[in-house]
Order: structure tokens, then sequence, then C-alpha cells
């Protein structure tokens, strides 16, 4: 935790008289939009553990998903751009004027893709495909956040399972819009949708959305037939909406092609460069995030061939011999439940040891324990390995979601680097320390991927500075072989949406970089080419700390101090690389002056 001198100093350079003027109004301001957010998102009140008291009501429903729906928000984000622009930026500083900036950005993006493009611009274009949809994001969700205490929480369970079905009827009716307006998702996008959903589909007794209720239920001594209720709810509402979806999908193969970049859609062009900003937070174009790739894959391979030459790997580019590694089978465990279950014991002794390491580089720490748990097989077949915050009561933890579907896709020697970037002292101590912050709530559940990835890829290279990988060189190419992957996403994104790639080119890209196994190549590019400007946000994010810490050792000399520069970066909250640039001046200004 953060030392009590190094807390009343932080609070002391934040302390101010009470807000008047555009403070205040600011501050008012920020309350009605974390309070707004809430009406349109029952999840994140269910995520945030808010779902209780006045906003029990929240979780027995899911947010809505149609047609109208969609124009509501749009035209909460317009009004709540017009508000924030009443308010005088001028006559704000410090923390007020990053929190003016950070809602700023997130509002007029959304606002600039909302009035040029007709099809979705928050996120992937498509409203199914391979990695979107309720049928990817929904039985993970009410399997892992959706408690259950009492027969009131067994019910709204089963409405929401009512909920997911209709969702998946208003994206029917979503995606038959947008193909009108010649959006349709490549081939094997399609693909793999329609694989996805066949696999979701199981019986009642076998399904996730069935028997983690019922288990749910029984741990906690709940009178009650809740495997009928869910299994009603399952087989006459789910079953029936997927199973339409699935129809639609196949249906759209026929108008499908396999042209993998968003430069086939209508004004495509300008579509990957709105979504290369909204991703990166940051001007960046298309050629400057190729070259970036190209340059950093030049220097981080460099290193990799000094440690490839150490373990005797001479021969081939860099590429070819991280295919070699693969090959050879290192670090495979038995791909069986006991194999996978002894990889996660084992992450968290690497999670032990780092913990213990911490207070090294960084002043506070995250309050929230951390988990490290199997993607369930019903979905890891699309899943990838990811990170979910805890509750802001407490009651449920941080959660480092591992897909361990074929452990020969996941050897050991990188797992640690992945540990670190999921975990501590990535996303786990980022998201983790937001929650708990001195911050406006908004900003406290607000989340940019180019700071959040970007901060989860610098934290890989703290832990390398910090020397754990010394002595290990197989595991440093771990490490490396991570950064690869992430330069290896700026050149192939750009690849694919601005210079036209195929998917088949890509995916040989990707591997002469990094050497991963084609399965797992073909995994990353399907995903990029549906979440366009999302795989650049890692190094950009990473790049701009990087050179923001520099800034700050030059300025300060002497009094720099790791643990001040991260405690200023993390306490700050997720926002735009843009204003992350104004918090750093702020801390620097202050140890000036200390």
């Amino acid at each position: 935790m953060m030392a009590a001198g190094a807390m009343a100093a932080l609070a002391a350079s934040r302390a101010q008289a009470a807000p008047t003027g555009a403070e205040a109004q600011l501050s008012a301001f920020l309350d009605q939009v974390f309070q707004e957010t809430l009406d349109d998102s029952p999840e994140l009140v269910t995520s945030l553990g808010l779902d209780k008291g006045g906003r029990a009501a929240a979780k027995a429903e899911l947010h809505d998903a149609s047609l109208a729906g969609i124009e509501k928000r749009k035209a909460r984000n317009s009004d709540q751009l017009r508000r924030l622009k009443a308010i005088d930026r001028a006559q704000l500083s410090g923390m007020a004027a990053v929190n003016y900036d950070t809602l700023l950005f997130e509002l007029q993006t959304t606002e600039d893709g909302n009035r040029r493009f007709a099809y979705p611009s928050g996120g992937s274009p498509y409203v199914l495909a391979q990695i979107c949809g309720a049928w990817q994001e929904v039985p993970d969700f009410l399997d892992s956040q959706h408690t259950v205490e009492t027969r009131e929480d067994a019910q709204a369970y089963v409405a929401r399972l009512e909920a997911f079905a209709r969702n998946m009827d208003a994206e029917v009716e979503r995606v038959r819009r947008d193909v009108g307006l010649g959006v349709v998702p490549p081939d094997f996008a399609l693909a793999g949708a329609i694989a996805g959903m066949k696999v979701l589909r199981q019986p009642a007794d076998k399904s996730t959305l069935v028997t983690s209720l019922v288990e749910k239920a029984k741990a906690k001594g709940l009178a009650g037939d809740w495997g009928a209720a869910a299994t009603k709810a399952y087989e006459g509402k789910v079953v029936p909406a997927l199973d339409r979806q699935m129809a639609l999908l196949e249906e759209l193969k026929a108008r499908a092609n396999h042209d993998a970049g968003v430069w086939k859609l209508p004004d495509g062009e300008a579509y990957y460069a709105h979504m290369l900003k909204a991703q990166t937070t940051t001007g960046i174009t298309p050629d400057e995030v190729h070259k970036l790739g190209r340059d950093v894959t030049a220097e981080l391979s460099a290193r990799a061939d000094v440690l490839f030459r150490q373990l005797g790997y001479t021969k081939g580019t860099v590429g070819e011999r991280y295919i070699a590694l693969y090959e050879s089978k290192q670090g495979v465990y038995p791909n069986t439940d006991e194999g996978k279950a002894r990889i996660i014991a084992d992450l968290n002794k690497v999670v032990k040891t780092i913990t213990a390491r911490l207070p090294e580089q960084f002043g506070t720490l995250p309050k929230a324990p951390l988990e490290i748990r199997r993607i369930p097989a019903a979905t890891e077949g699309g899943s990838s390995t990811h990170y979910e915050g805890p509750s802001l009561d407490g009651s449920r933890p941080g959660v480092y979601w591992l897909n361990l579907r074929d452990t020969a896709e996941s050897p050991y020697w990188f797992l640690p680097t992945t540990t670190y970037h999921e975990g501590l002292p990535g996303h786990h101590m980022q998201i983790s320390m937001q929650l708990e912050a001195d911050l406006p709530m908004i900003r406290r559940v607000m989340g940019f991927g180019a700071y959040a990835e970007g901060w989860a890829l610098y934290s890989e290279q703290v832990v390398q500075e910090m020397g754990l990988y010394k002595g290990e060189p197989l595991n440093e190419l771990g490490y490396i072989h991570d950064a690869l992957l992430r330069s290896a996403r700026l050149v192939t994104d750009s690849g694919l949406h601005h210079l036209r790639w195929t998917r088949e080119k890509a995916v040989a890209e990707m591997r002469a970089i990094e050497g991963d196994p084609e399965p797992l190549a073909a995994q990353e590019i399907e995903r990029y080419a549906v979440w366009p400007g999302q795989a650049c946000s890692y190094m950009v994010g990473k790049v701009t700390i990087l050179r923001l810490r520099e800034k700050a050792k030059k300025a300060l000399g002497a009094k720099y101090d790791p643990r001040k520069f991260h405690d200023a970066v993390l306490l700050s909250g997720s926002m735009p690389l843009t204003a992350l640039e104004n918090v750093v001046d702020l801390y620097i200004a202050r140890e000036k002056q200390s």
C-alpha cells in the first residue's frame, strides 16, 4: 500500500478549496454521466457490484441491443457532449482539466463516428462475428459476474436468459440493416461465429447457461428447481434465438467474400482512420503505424537473436527460430486437465514472486485479490486470454482468464510474461487501482485501450528491467516474443486495413515476425480483421508511456523516483494518451516544487 507520507503528499497536491464555477459544473456533470452510464448498462451495474438497493432491478436486465436502443444511446452521447462543451475549459486546471479532456475525447470521438458512419463505429463494424455478439459475451458474463445469494437473484438470472434471447433477435435486425448498407463480415468471420455458436448450443444439462445457475443456487442452499427454470428459458427462448442467428449467418455466406480489411466497407479508408484514432487515442496515421511496427520489430529481433544464440538456435530468421522453438515442444505441459491445472499452479507461484518485489517500483499496490482461472471449454474456441476487473465492493476478485484449449499453443516459456501483462503489474494493478483511486466515479469505470494495454505492455518491460529474466534466456525470449506480437500487430493491422493485404498474407507476416503456430496466428489475424485498430493500441500506448518516462527522468534528474512516476500514471485513471501527457507534466511540476 502507499506509505502514509506519500498518501498525504498526493492528497496535498490535489487539495483545493471547495469547487466553484466551472469546476463545480464539471463535478456535477461527471456525476450525472456516471448515473446515465449505469442507466444504459445493467451489465456494468452488476460488474461493479451495484445491482442492489435502488438499482436492484438492473440485476434482471441486459442493455437494450435494439436499433431503438442504439439511437437512444447516440442521442444521449450528443446531449452529454453539448453539456460538457457548455463548461468553460479555460477555467479548469490540474486534474479537473484532465477529467474534462478525458470526457471530451470520448464523447467527441464517439460523436464523430456516429455522425459519419451508419454502421457501428465504436469497436467492430460487425454486429456478429467470431468474437462479436451477445452469444460471445453473455454466457461468460452470467457465469462469472452474476452472483446468486437469494431467490430473487436466481429469478433475475432466469430473466437475464430471456433478455439474452431478446438481444440476439435484436442483433438479427441490426445485421439485416447493416447488410443493406453493404456491411457483411468476411467469410472466415462468419464461419468462426457459426462454429462458436454450435459449441454454445449444448443440451440444457451440459450448457453453462443452465448449470451455472444450478451450481450457484445449490451452493447457497436455495429451495426450488432452478435447473428446470433455467432449462425452460434456455430451451424455449435462448436456443431458438441462437438458431435464428445461425440461420442468418448461413444465409450471409452467399454474400460474403474473403477480403479481410475494412477498406471494402462504405467509406472504409476513413473508417480505419477513425478507428485508429479511437483505439490509440492519438493522431497516428496508418502509414506511421506500419513504420513504427517495422522499426520496433527490428529492435526486438536484434535482442531475440542474441538470446537464441545462447540457446544454440543459430539458423534462420528470428521468426523461423521461434517456429523451431515451438516445434521443439519445450515448456509444453500435458494437454490434460491435470496438466492445465499444473500450469495455473505454477503461474500462481509467478504471481507470488512478483508481488513480493512490487514495492521496488510501485508506491501504491492494489487491494483487490487476483485469481487465475481457465476459460471454460464451451467458449475457449473463440475467446482469448484476458483480464476481468474486480467489483467495487471487493466481493469479486480480479480474474486473469487463461485460454488453455491446447497446451501446445501455450508453452510455459511465454506464460510468465502473459501473467505479468494480465495480472501484476499489468491489468490487475492498473484496473484495480483505478477502481480504488480518489477519482470521480465515471473516471473510475472508464477505460481506454491504448492506456490500459499500453500500461500492461509497458509493465512487461518494467519486469524485465527489474531482472526477473536474468539467467533465464528461454523465458526472456517469451518476453521478447510477446513484445514482437505487439509490433507485429502494428504491421498486420495496418496491412489488412490500409495496405489491403489478404488474410493469408497477414498470417504469413505475423509468423515471420514472431513465429506463432499457424492456427494461433490465424486466430490473431482474424480478430484484427473484425476489430480494426484495437491491435495497435498496445504498442502505441507502451511507446507513449516510455517517452513520458524519459521526459520525467530528464526533467527531474536525481529527483526522479519510479514509484512516484507510476503512482502519478496509475492513480490518475485510464485516459486518452493525449491527456496522459498533461498528467505527467503535472507530476513533474509537483516534484520540482517538493
